[in-house]
């Protein structure tokens, strides 16, 4: 079975590597790729993998762009963080969707579908009222807005502070740890990964800037203009290091930062 991964941070690409290894050992993966442009100029060059693994957040754009360039007949498991996609993306040829962090049972569960899938043949009436089920399903869910993480009880010392979210200004993933920074300079080490908080926070107010950084809208102070197309931005408070946001990126944030 081969496999073509979109996914634009490194650390999840791995992730889903090393669980694809254990979910299905003769799974090859052809390609991992980070954009919308490189998936379209890879899909067109290639034959159609057995199987598209694909966060739907890319480095330029949603990986659903994709799919409405070309006509993909490869089934497809979405990752993310934000499950608000979720209606979107199964207006593909999706088999699941799958919020991050992604679980091996969870995706055992996915690769199991998609033999059934392709077990069955291509148009049988039991596949044609599923599709109509899910269609139906999906058109009738409730648009209620998500509830996302709104406060975080943070260690200091021997004692154990809340800390509300509009008081982060940022995330740092560095040497495995997750540091959190408060909007008056306090830092904390919290236990969790920027993948987990990437799917807790919300979205509207919070942003992967890179693979070690999600700020706060607030904490985002000003954008400089960086070789080859990059951004650097300033943090408020300051990290102890450059904030730096891909080329591929760049658009993405500057559209959320005018909002």
């Amino acid at each position: 079975m081969t496999v073509l991964l979109l996914e634009d941070e490194y650390p999840a690409a791995e992730r889903l590597q090393r669980l694809l290894l254990q979910a299905a050992p003769e799974a090859q993966v052809a390609a991992v790729l980070d954009s919308v442009t490189g998936a379209v100029q890879w899909l067109s060059a290639n034959p159609a993998p057995d199987l598209i693994l694909s966060d739907i957040q890319l480095a330029d754009g949603l990986s659903l762009d994709v799919f409405d360039q070309l006509v993909v007949r490869s089934p497809v498991i979405f990752t993310t963080a934000y499950d608000a996609y979720a209606i979107r993306a199964f207006k593909t040829n999706s088999v699941d969707y799958l919020l991050k962090p992604v679980k091996l049972a969870e995706l055992q569960a996915a690769l199991a579908k998609l033999r059934e899938w392709r077990a069955a043949p291509a148009a049988t009436p039991e596949k044609e009222e599923t599709a109509h089920r899910l269609e139906r399903l999906l058109d009738t869910l409730p648009r209620a807005d998500r509830h996302y993480k709104n406060r975080f009880l943070v260690r200091s010392g021997e004692q154990l502070l809340p800390l509300a979210a509009t008081q982060v200004a940022w995330f740092q993933s560095r040497h495995e740890n997750t540091t959190l920074a408060a909007t008056d300079g306090r830092r904390f080490v919290v236990d969790y990964t920027l993948e987990q908080l990437e799917a807790l926070l919300d979205p509207t107010q919070f942003f992967r800037l890179n693979r070690q950084f999600i700020a706060q809208l607030p904490a985002v102070q000003r954008l400089h203009p960086h070789f080859n197309g990059k951004l650097l931005l300033d943090l408020h408070p300051a990290p102890s290091e450059e904030v730096l946001v891909s080329r591929e990126k760049a658009g993405a944030v500057k559209q959320w930062l005018e909002g």
